[in-house]
């Protein structure tokens, strides 16, 4: 499975970024925000977060700018009834920190502006992310910036162990609360203790 690819972009539009990667040209479909970003960046060597849809007639990938980005869109999708485009269109209407703000105050009304989301849609993603929301978003973005790589590492580093996302992300943040200039080992031999 993909997490990144690094490359040079060679084409950029608002629905997909080509990254050349070695003389390999990737085809990722990105949001207007990871769009935006991109921009900023230019013409030089970028990181693009990856998220691999593999079905029986195609082989699709996502790309994102920011790791958080990739984080909601997979919460999305887990939503029944909400697929990758639609995914891909809410977080190209919502930046992620106001996706993340109208979930947790269940603002139906500001997800039901997105092309594609009705009534019942906007209410069950509310109701299915809410809890999940606070724990990916919101504790996040106070406590841990999320270019931390020492914190990503252990991130990491815990999932593969076997520990849920949800769980590590709780014990991480309180961690690198306490002490955010931590090093990966101390991470996560603390984190292990309370896992």
């Amino acid at each position: 499975m993909l997490d990144y690819i690094k490359g040079t972009i060679e084409e950029a539009t608002p629905a997909y970024v080509v990254l050349d990667n070695r003389g390999m040209g990737y085809m990722l479909n990105i949001s207007l925000t990871t769009y935006e970003i991109l921009q900023r960046a230019g013409r030089g060597e970028v990181k693009v977060y990856v998220y691999e849809a593999i079905r029986e007639d195609a082989h699709v990938l996502y790309g994102f700018a920011e790791k958080r980005e990739r984080e909601l869109f997979e919460l999305l999708i887990s939503v029944s009834g909400v697929g990758t485009n639609t995914a891909r269109m809410i977080l190209s209407s919502l930046p992620p920190q106001e996706l993340e703000s109208a979930i947790a105050s269940g603002n139906a009304a500001s997800l039901k502006s997105v092309k594609g989301v009705g009534a019942k849609t906007a209410q069950r993603i509310i109701v299915d992310l809410k809890d999940k929301i606070n724990v990916v978003g919101t504790s996040l973005i106070d406590k841990v910036p999320m270019s931390n790589e020492v914190y990503e590492e252990a991130m990491a580093a815990l999932t593969m162990l076997g520990f849920t996302k949800q769980a590590t992300q709780k014990v991480l943040n309180s961690l690198f609360k306490e002490n955010p200039a931590m090093k990966v080992e101390e991470a996560i031999k603390k984190a292990l203790k309370q896992l």
